[in-house]
């Protein structure tokens, strides 16, 4: 088997060190929105985990591709997506502190509030118009303050 050129050898580790800086930096942050998202505890969160590792593999795969874009914002919206896509294993929450809320209501809720997206932003990604994103955000708090 032949060996790659070196452009190719010294091109692939320096696309390793990026990512492998990025996702130092990172993870925790994402993993932590992950955890809200699942409702898992902190220490006990393979599920977060297994989001966050999928999301991260996404970025990594396109990463040469990302030029330009911000690599956290790409990650995080890969993480929200995937994470709507598996919902229905999400439904019941497990005990963290937005078990009380839906997967759509957590997600909006760590989308906005915690991670600071805006609204349009947040409606894009879930592909429901401002108003409805304003109505969910609205509900959960009321619903947090309701459970606390």
């Amino acid at each position: 088997m032949r060996e790659p050129a070196d452009g190719q050898t010294g091109e692939h580790a320096r696309r390793t060190r990026e990512f492998n800086a990025f996702a130092a930096g990172a993870s925790g942050r994402l993993l932590h929105a992950a955890t809200l998202l699942t409702t898992e505890p902190d220490r006990r969160n393979p599920l977060a985990q297994a989001l966050l590792t999928a999301a991260l593999a996404h970025t990594y795969a396109h990463w040469d591709r990302l030029r330009g874009e911000d690599p956290y914002e790409f990650t995080r919206s890969e993480l929200a997506t995937r994470f709507a896509r598996t919902a229905w294993r999400h439904h019941k929450g497990r005990g963290g502190v937005l078990s009380a809320l839906t997967p759509q209501e957590r997600l909006v809720v760590v989308l906005r509030l915690y991670e600071g997206v805006a609204e349009e932003q947040t409606a894009a990604l879930l592909g429901v118009p401002e108003d409805r994103v304003r109505a969910i955000c609205a509900r959960s708090v009321s619903t947090l303050r309701a459970a606390s």
